[in-house]
């Protein structure tokens, strides 16, 4: 039968104790989730108040009007958010392999949105759009902004502002939308929304 000493003891205390702490770490190495916004993080609403989603895989139907191909390869996540009327907003975040993946996957994205107005009167005749750009935002690796007006044969009008971020090798994207024209986008208040959203990543 083998003798246990004091000491022995203790050292199998002691492993065991570092074995239960890396467990409850995690997989060495493995870096934190990014963190998305919060219903308190959008651009206020006049008259109604927002609800935030639950955190999702994919990529959310909307934002794929003007970013379908540039999804293909990569795995996402994203909330989305609404109110009682006829405003909604969604964040997308995706995590690549290097900052240089992530680089080049902002730019592309934001060649696409600038071009999205023009594809989207080629493909539909029905439909008219205009492009504006409301410039870039002095946060993390930078954002800009983009507003994106729609407007079709059948009398509906909708407005959009996308904000394409970036925080090392993760790309954010984030969205709002509601019936309406360029002189009802919240451009300030949404900027705030943008720099929030990259902010917050990590």
């Amino acid at each position: 039968m083998p003798i246990r000493t004091r000491a022995g003891a203790l050292t199998v205390l002691a492993v065991a104790a570092l074995t239960g702490l890396t467990a409850l770490a995690g997989p060495a190495g493995a870096a934190p989730a990014p963190a998305f916004l919060s219903a308190a993080d959008l651009p206020p609403h006049p008259s109604s108040s927002w609800t935030a989603g639950e955190v999702t895989d994919g990529v959310p139907d909307e934002l794929r009007l003007c970013l379908d191909e540039v999804f293909p390869g990569y795995d996402s996540r994203y909330r989305a958010f609404h109110t009682d009327l006829d405003t909604g907003a969604r964040q997308l975040t995706i995590v690549t392999g290097t900052t240089a993946k992530a680089k080049a996957l902002a730019d592309r994205m934001n060649r696409e949105i600038k071009t999205c107005a023009a594809r989207l009167e080629q493909a539909d005749p029905e439909v008219e759009a205009a492009y504006r750009g409301y410039g870039s935002l002095p946060v993390e690796e930078g954002a800009r902004v983009h507003g994106l007006h729609t407007e079709t044969g059948w009398g509906a009008t909708d407005i959009r502002l996308l904000g394409v971020g970036r925080d090392g090798r993760t790309v954010t994207v984030v969205e709002w939308s509601q019936l309406g024209d360029f002189g009802d986008a919240p451009v300030g208040a949404f900027k705030k929304t943008t720099t929030t959203a990259v902010n917050k990543l990590y």
